[in-house]
């Protein structure tokens, strides 16, 4: 434990997060999702829900101007227009974006991003469709 560090923030994972540079992605993704199979490096967060992990990682992680931050639209027969769910609402509360704006991306388009991702982390998140690309923005040097 540190001070000011989320619990849910391993060692390892904020390793991951700051060997990233600006650009790199990072999958937060459902239990559901193939992470070994599409990761070049997985960690696993069972014990947290994929937005409360995309909170705790933002906490320490700034996210890339351009393009923030896309989630994985419901492909499914009973998929509403666009394929967004209530989970996305979760998503663009925990990543601090404007509500609406969390862009979506089909699923082989997501996989393909996992593909090429710094790290895929797989929470312990029930719900289908939970996955979320985070890229890294610009950190902002601390003034001692």
């Amino acid at each position: 434990m540190l001070n000011g560090i989320h619990p849910s923030l391993t060692g390892e994972l904020l390793a991951v997060l700051d060997a990233m540079g600006h650009g790199d992605a990072i999958v937060v993704s459902d239990a559901h999702f193939p992470a070994e199979r599409l990761g070049r490096r997985v960690l696993t967060a069972a014990e947290s829900d994929m937005p409360a992990l995309a909170r705790a990682i933002c906490t320490v992680l700034p996210l890339d101007a351009a393009r923030p931050a896309e989630g994985m639209a419901d492909d499914g027969p009973d998929a509403a227009p666009g394929g967004r769910l209530g989970l996305h609402d979760d998503i663009e509360s925990a990543t601090g974006l404007a509500p609406g704006t969390l862009r979506l991306l089909e699923r082989d388009d997501l996989y393909a991003a996992a593909g090429e991702a710094f790290a895929v982390i797989r929470t312990g998140e029930l719900r289908a469709f939970g996955n979320l690309v985070l890229r890294k923005g610009l950190a902002v040097p601390l003034q001692l």
